[in-house]
């Protein structure tokens, strides 16, 4: 179990960065290093509310992706792994909150519904399709 999660929990981060690094790649911000917080809280005074939209979609899909493969290749504590997950995930977006001086809302909106939900939602798609994958397994092996 600790392997896969921990497996799950590397590629969520991959994909929660890679969803940043393309938002900056996309949509650079002039006159700012948003790799220092500094410039960071310093900038995010000047965004509007559309600049919030990937990073919330950053940490959706990095929990949602780590526990739908936690939850897809454990048969068992597949719950478990999903809930550390999105503890972990949390985590870190509690202390990006604590750093970065994002509006309440934001941070708001992020802590409630980018984590522990999306830690749930990959849980039941990953049960899901495994569920599916074993019956169509026992399907053809009746066969």
């Amino acid at each position: 179990m600790a392997f896969i999660t921990i497996l799950a929990l590397m590629i969520g981060g991959a994909v929660n960065m890679g969803i940043i690094e393309l938002n900056s790649a996309l949509f650079p911000i002039k006159g700012y290093d948003m790799t220092k917080v500094e410039d960071i809280n310093r900038a995010i005074k000047t965004f509007p509310v559309w600049r919030f939209i990937m990073p919330f979609l950053a940490h959706a899909a990095g929990t949602f992706v780590g526990a739908f493969l936690a939850a897809r290749f454990l048969k068992r504590r597949a719950k478990l792994a999903a809930g550390i997950i999105g503890a972990v995930f949390f985590y870190g977006g509690y202390a990006a909150v604590k750093m970065i001086q994002a509006p309440l809302w934001f941070d708001l909106t992020d802590l409630l519904l980018a984590y522990f939900p999306m830690a749930y939602l990959g849980y039941i798609f990953g049960r899901y399709q495994f569920l599916k994958s074993d019956k169509n397994a026992h399907k053809a092996s009746a066969l």
